[in-house]
């Protein structure tokens, strides 16, 4: 999965990174009246407001942008993994459950620290195992896509969703797997999970949010569902002639 920019700006938001909240606060109050008939002072800071967003949009641009600027990795150092684009058959062919075994051979650990080489490759924040041709029940994410808060850094193994809510909202989702396009989808707000770590230990989360979308996102792909599945019939049209394309380029052998 890939950070949308308007997600990146509000993680910027969020952590500081783009401003003290209160400062921002009254830029962004500012910037709704035209600069004209603002005090000096404001109009000052409706200027600031638009230098930063000129600034953060440069910023942005890698990461979720116009289709001519997105990342395909290609070759990875440190793995012989790569990204299957659609129609590859492993994004639609059965994943099985990772046994306690391959746990404990470490078969698995190396492939989520590879995965993990491929996701900060593409610059994205999420990464299911069928997506580089394992089909596996193994998802790696990191909500912030940097790879220097490698805090962040979640793996699950044999996932599911015990609970979801009925509250659903609306946002662009994009797919490492799908180059140069995106649309709008519709989740739940909020998602209980259950999984193993790489120890084999249960876990129990409530996720929310972003964090909830891109669980989401990578738990489709491991039950062979792909995020143009859940786009709505404009928006599936909207994107076909890049699926078309998508198609020719794979050739025969793929999976719609």
């Amino acid at each position: 999965m890939r950070l949308s920019a308007s997600r990146l700006l509000s993680v910027l938001y969020v952590t500081g990174a783009a401003s003290r909240t209160s400062g921002l606060a009254t830029m962004r109050h500012a910037a709704f009246a035209p600069a004209w008939t603002q005090p000096h002072h404001m109009r000052s800071r409706h200027l600031q407001l638009n230098q930063l967003q000129r600034r953060q949009s440069s910023f942005l641009t890698p990461l979720f942008s116009s289709p001519k600027e997105e990342v395909d990795p290609g070759v990875v150092d440190g793995t012989d993994l790569r990204v299957a684009k659609y129609p590859a058959p492993s994004l639609r062919a059965a994943n099985a459950a990772i046994a306690e075994e391959e746990l404990k051979d470490g078969s698995i650990a190396k492939l989520a620290k590879e995965m993990f080489l491929v996701m900060y490759a593409a610059e994205g924040v999420g990464l299911a195992a069928p997506q580089v041709g394992v089909n596996k029940r193994l998802m790696v994410y990191n909500d912030t896509g940097d790879r220097t808060k490698w805090l962040k850094e979640t793996v699950l193994v044999n996932p599911r969703i015990v609970e979801f809510s009925e509250a659903k909202d609306v946002e662009a989702e994009g797919c490492l797997s799908f180059p140069d396009m995106n649309g709008d989808v519709e989740r739940s707000k909020w998602i209980k999970v259950e999984a193993l770590s790489l120890k084999g230990k249960k876990i129990k989360k409530r996720y929310k949010g972003w964090e909830a979308r891109i669980f989401q996102h990578e738990y489709d792909h491991l039950d062979g569902v792909v995020y143009i599945d859940r786009l709505t019939e404009e928006g599936r049209s909207e994107v076909q002639p890049r699926l078309d394309e998508l198609i020719e380029e794979f050739g025969e052998g793929g999976s719609l």
